[in-house]
């Protein structure tokens, strides 16, 4: 297989898996923005999460002026900590979300040894991006509509 063709290839593959964090961004309880995040590790999803209250909080994200209240987890957070109350490790794995890092994820997944993240939307920040790529990690934001649009050409 020629290099052209295992790029493409691996491009689907990200295609897939950012799909499958936007499907799990449906479980969020948030109104303002629903976020979802699988850390893949060998193609093989190690964790996910959504962005939400911790557990065993009353799942309202909102209060009453309609503003995020502060200890509402973004996606990554809670795909990072529970990674720490499994046997997994993230040590080179790629994070999937749906919406770019803010910068305190950003910390985490530099912590997390994470290696590598996709994600289909800015941020209105950017400075969790600038924070990835000063770290060394690989930074990809994917156009998943222009891959399904291709996909679809291919087979017809």
């Amino acid at each position: 297989m020629d290099k052209e063709m295992r790029q493409e290839k691996a491009l689907r593959l990200d295609g897939r898996y950012l799909r499958m964090a936007r499907i799990w961004a449906e479980n969020s309880y948030c109104k303002r923005r629903q976020v979802g995040a699988l850390v893949v590790k060998n193609k093989m999803i190690i964790s996910d999460g959504y962005n939400g209250t911790p557990s065993g909080f009353e799942n309202v994200c909102e209060d009453d002026n309609d503003l995020t209240k502060p200890y509402v987890l973004h996606a990554e957070a809670n795909a990072i900590t529970k990674l720490a109350r499994s046997h997994n490790n993230s040590e080179g794995a790629t994070l999937y979300v749906t919406a770019s890092p803010c910068i305190e994820c950003a910390k985490l997944i530099i912590q997390a040894g994470i290696k590598r993240v996709v994600y289909g939307e800015k941020y209105r920040l950017d400075d969790g991006i600038c924070l990835l790529r000063r770290a060394g990690i690989e930074v990809v934001l994917l156009d998943t509509d222009r891959i399904n649009n291709k996909i679809d050409e291919e087979r017809e």
